[in-house]
Parts: structure tokens; sequence; C-alpha cells
């Protein structure tokens, strides 16, 4: 392998000088002397080599069509010029590494990205970059054998939400690793569609719509992430065989993980904390969830960590058959809300789940109640049936209600109950390695 430092004059050298173009417009490192096309530069190089590019600007729009190494410097910055795609990988065996990309186009059906990956391409590396731009960050179709990993990728803040490309795209890719990233601004920060087996771990995801965002995959693995100011944290949408574990969510207005339509999945030892919409649309079942469990089946969900929410656990449209115990539910302002008419167990080999406020008796010493616990009462489902008589909820007559179904302590014909009930709360080991601690400290990374 041949290793070369390219420039217009193909200079052999370091330049160690400040970048003196690292603030300026658009129009200046278009109009800069210095400004060469990056096609050119991968055009002089052979198959295989590894081209270090020199710290200045460069003209985008360039695409890799040989196996080959492109690693950039501090100052190696390269500009679309607003449009198209600023790299397009179509060869296989190639790694882009340590590059500034700026300012390409938003055209999200043409493909725009900052880095696009071509149909069938395999062992490609994306490493240490950083991307700013209106289109997707990372976009690769129909690959597999794609790493990603340590790269900063902001999208516009100014567009909303739903027409901004998303941080990295993959769709129908296979063995993707994504490690290390930092994505904010952008529509979904992770969004995969169709693939298999990827392995997400240590991302840092804030102001979008959802931190990963799962549809139609298999075989996943996604741990020791962190989500926090988003509309959603993590979203499993029609996949099956995802472990998801040792993840945060903060401060999410809809949910921390969504279930839907989503099959023999593990979820555990996650923490998501603070999920409240702050702008409902009552009655209509706005509340933020720490976890939304739609048409679910065959989940194991497990040792999370589910507090300071509107809700803990909403479950609807035939979410009964999952196995849910030893979580904690922590001061939520409801801490399960199930619309069904069956009576569900949340417990699995008599291990149940913790709920703050419940009072009962453990008797053997074991840690557990020997008095079951029902989170949600009749009135809870006949507040939820009619939400418009919500006003009531804390009238003297329905608190004279609840206390009379207590002290019958009937089995309930539908809804949710723990029939063994921890009594206090063992911590799982949540997040594995130090993680950010508020949306300041994400941002500031």
């Amino acid at each position: 392998m041949v290793k070369f430092l390219l420039n217009g004059l193909w200079l052999i050298g370091v330049i160690s000088a400040p970048c003196a173009f690292a603030n300026s417009t658009d129009t200046d490192v278009q109009n800069s002397l210095n400004v060469i096309l990056l096609q050119q530069v991968i055009d002089k190089a052979n198959a295989h080599d590894t081209v270090l590019l020199q710290d200045q600007p460069y003209i985008g729009n360039a695409v890799i069509n040989k196996p080959l190494t492109l690693i950039g410097h501090p100052c190696s910055i390269i500009d679309a010029q607003g449009k198209g795609s600023a790299i397009t990988i179509a060869s296989s065996d190639v790694r882009v590494e340590q590059l500034t990309i700026l300012n390409w186009g938003s055209d999200q059906y043409e493909l725009n990205a900052g880095i696009l990956v071509n149909d069938g391409m395999s062992n490609i590396v994306i490493s240490g970059n950083n991307l700013t731009g209106d289109g997707f960050g990372i976009r690769a179709d129909n690959t597999s054998h794609i790493e990603i990993y340590n790269n900063y990728i902001i999208g516009n803040k100014q567009f909303f939400v739903l027409d901004r490309g998303d941080g990295i795209y993959l769709k129908r890719v296979d063995d993707a690793v994504i490690e290390g990233n930092t994505i904010k601004d952008v529509r979904d920060g992770i969004y995969l569609e169709s693939g298999k087996n990827s392995f997400i771990d240590d991302n840092h995801f804030s102001s979008q719509q959802y931190g990963i965002h799962y549809m139609y995959t298999e075989g996943d693995e996604a741990k020791n992430n962190v989500a926090v100011d988003v509309d959603g944290g993590y979203a499993l949408m029609n996949s099956k065989r995802i472990n998801l574990h040792h993840n945060r969510v903060d401060n999410a207005a809809t949910f921390g993980v969504l279930l839907n339509m989503t099959n023999d999945s593990d979820i555990h030892a996650n923490q998501v904390d603070n999920i409240v919409n702050p702008q409902p649309k009552m009655p209509t079942g706005d509340e933020g969830k720490s976890m939304f469990i739609y048409g679910a089946r065959d989940n194991r969900i497990y040792e999370n960590h589910f507090g300071h929410s509107e809700i803990g656990i909403y479950m609807a449209m035939g979410g009964e058959g999952n196995k849910i115990y030893r979580n904690q539910f922590i001061n939520n302002q409801a801490q399960v809300k199930y619309v069904g008419d069956t009576l569900v167990e949340w417990s699995h080999q008599q291990q149940g789940n913790y709920w703050s406020g419940f009072i009962g008796w453990d008797n053997s010493g074991d840690g557990v109640s020997e008095q079951a616990y029902q989170p949600s009462d009749h009135l809870d489902r006949l507040y939820w049936l009619y939400p418009e008589a919500h006003f009531l909820l804390k009238s003297p007559v329905a608190s004279l209600l609840r206390w009379t179904q207590q002290q019958f302590s009937l089995l309930p014909e539908a809804g949710v109950i723990d029939s063994f009930p921890m009594t206090s709360a063992s911590r799982p080991s949540l997040i594995e390695n130090n993680r950010p601690q508020s949306a300041q400290q994400l941002l500031s990374k």
C-alpha cells in the first residue's frame, strides 16, 4: 500500500499551521486560491492507497470508485456547495476518516448526504468525521459490514423535525456497527430498516425525533446509548429479536421506549426518566410514557427503571403476551395505563416489580410482598374511557370509592396485577460507563 499526501501540486509534508479559513463563509472557501476538487485527488490515487489530505478546503461532490483510505486533518474541509452528496462511496473496502464535511444538499428523495454509500458495497469504515448539513448525515442502502464510529453529526435545526434528514440512515444493511457517535438536530439519530444484526453502542442523541428507530429489523443489539431532549428515545417497530439494554432516556415528550408490533425482544436494564409531554392534546392520550407497548407480544421486559413520567407503562391493542418483572416504577403520575379487557399478570416465576407508593407486608423477609398490587383500578379505567370526567379524579367521592375498593381487596376482572410486588428497589446496574447527566453536558461534548 502506498501512503502519500495530496494537494494540487502533490506536495509531501504536513501543514501544522492553524486553519486560516476555519470561520470563512462558503463563498470564501469556494473562491480561495487553495481550493481544489476532491475528485481530482481521488482520481490520482491508486486502488488500496492511503490518501492524506492537506489542511485546506476541498470542493466535494466526489465519488470514491476504488478501494481507498481517505484521511483528513483538522482543517481538511469538504464543501459540497449546497447540492448533492459531499462524498459518494461507490466501491467496497473504503475508509473515510477525520474529515470535516459541510453544506451538502437537502433533497432526501435524491439521497443527498454528507457520505452516501452506494448499493452493494461492503467493508466500509466511516470514523472520526464532523458532518454538518441539511440532508442525511450518513446513508447506506443494500450493503453489509459497515462500521460507523466516533462521528459528530449535526443537522439543520431551522427545519421542522420531520423535514430533516436522519443522522445515520441504513436500509437493508446487515451487520452494521455504530459506536461512539454524537448526533443532534436531525430527524432520527439512527434509522434502521429491513436489516439484520446491527450493533449500536455508546451513541449520544439530542434535539431530534427518536434516538434509535428500528423498522422491520431483526437480531439487533443496542446498549449504553443516551438520548436527551428528544420526542422519543428508542422506537422498535415491526421488528423482532432486539436486545435493548443499559440505555438511558431523559426528558422526552412522548415515550422512552416504544414496542410497536415487535416480538421476541429483550428490554432490560434501561433507565427512563422525565417523559412528560409539554404540549398534550388532552383528552386524546398524549401523555408522556416511559414505555409504550402497542400490539407487541412475547417480549421480556425486566430490570428497567421507569421514573418521574406521566405514565410508567402504557399498554394497548394486544400487548398482554409479554413478561414484565423486576422493573422499578418510581413516582410516575400513573404507574400503569392498560387499555384491554383481560386480567394481565406482571410477574414471572414469583418475581414482580417495585412500585413506589405501594406498602405491602413481607412476613417471610424475602423482599416480596404477600399482598398483590393492582397499579390501576376500576376508577382509572373509567376515566380512560371517559377522559372528559378526568377533573373528578381527585374529588372526595373518588377518594372514598378508591378506599372502599382497597378494603375489600377483590380480584379485578380486568387490568394489570402484580402478585409478587417487591418491597424495596434493588437498583440494577443500568449504565455500564460514565454518561452525560444532562442535556448541557451532552451538547458540550
